[in-house]
């Protein structure tokens, strides 16, 4: 329940003895049964009040489906990204379009090659 195996159980039973000794231990003993008991009848009054305030829609709810140990991002992120190129192919498929040719831009006018040897052009304020 709480992670301790049975080795780790037997070591704390120990120091509680050797440390509340034997006249204090059944005492305590009482209230740690008295303080299970309470949290367990709070615990099922808490669900027995929710499911009265929520109803039987409560009963309906697949409660593995809302765990967040399920979810993988990696899975999520890929079921997202083929969605969106599976509709992207069915539009395409709807609507065919023309292919057009890539447009290449044209040189701007500025532009033009330097002859060899010649230095390139030095902006002073470049930087």
């Amino acid at each position: 329940m709480f992670g301790i195996n049975g080795g780790e159980f037997l070591v704390l039973a120990v120091l509680a003895v050797l440390i509340l000794g034997p006249d204090k231990l059944p005492a305590y003993a009482q209230q740690l049964a008295r303080l299970v008991k309470e949290v367990r009848r709070m615990a099922a009054g808490a669900k027995e009040q929710l499911r009265e305030e929520v109803g039987d829609e409560i009963a309906d709810i697949d409660w593995r489906k809302l765990d967040p140990r399920q979810y993988d991002p990696r899975k999520i992120i890929k079921e997202a990204l083929l969605d969106d190129f599976d509709d992207a192919v069915s539009a395409a498929k709807e609507s065919p379009q023309p292919a057009v040719a890539p447009r290449v831009p044209a040189r701007r006018q500025a532009e033009r090659q330097l002859e060899p040897g010649e230095a390139p052009p030095f902006d002073s304020e470049a930087t």
